[in-house]
């Protein structure tokens, strides 16, 4: 019997937290990622399509929601504001020893459930190199660290309460 009472807290509260931090809403079971567009001169013509791809895999892996592109309970909409490389050490004679690729997304967050919960927000993550390195040599690993993380605010801005 003392055990019993010992673990009945356990069992009785292990649904109201996770580690993971995640807080969705009961009533909430969809989702929806919109196409995102691009706004940026200089992004490659499939950096939109890597977000929102990136984001839906988030979201379905790590969430009990389900994929819905009709009346999806929450909603993520977009675009690529910026995709740009700047110098970020200079050194002597005009060089730099660091260069930055930053990439900066507008993403809209729609809970059709409660509408309060909704929200606007950039984010932008960014991945040093050096000088001596070109883009495109560092390219596609720039742009899998850059969305990493960026896809990680994202999600945690929307889903969790931290």
């Amino acid at each position: 019997m003392k055990y019993i009472l010992y673990f009945l807290p356990l069992v009785l509260f292990s649904g109201c937290y996770s580690l993971s931090g995640i807080s969705i809403a009961p009533d909430v079971n969809t989702f929806y990622v919109e196409q995102l567009i691009s706004n940026a001169v200089n992004a490659p013509p499939t950096l939109p399509q890597d977000i929102t791809e990136a984001l839906k895999q988030k979201v379905q892996n790590e969430s009990r929601l389900k994929y819905a592109d009709l009346n999806p309970d929450v909603e993520f909409r977009g675009s690529v504001v910026d995709f740009r490389v700047s110098s970020e050490a200079p050194q002597a004679g005009e060089s730099s020893a660091i260069n930055r690729l930053t990439i900066i997304t507008a993403i809209e967050f729609i809970n059709h459930k409660e509408e309060a919960q909704g929200w606007k927000r950039n984010f932008s993550f960014f991945y040093d190199f050096g000088a001596n390195q070109d883009l495109a040599s560092i390219q596609s690993t720039a742009i899998q660290t850059i969305l990493d993380q960026m896809i990680e605010d994202i999600f945690n801005k929307a889903f969790t309460s931290w």
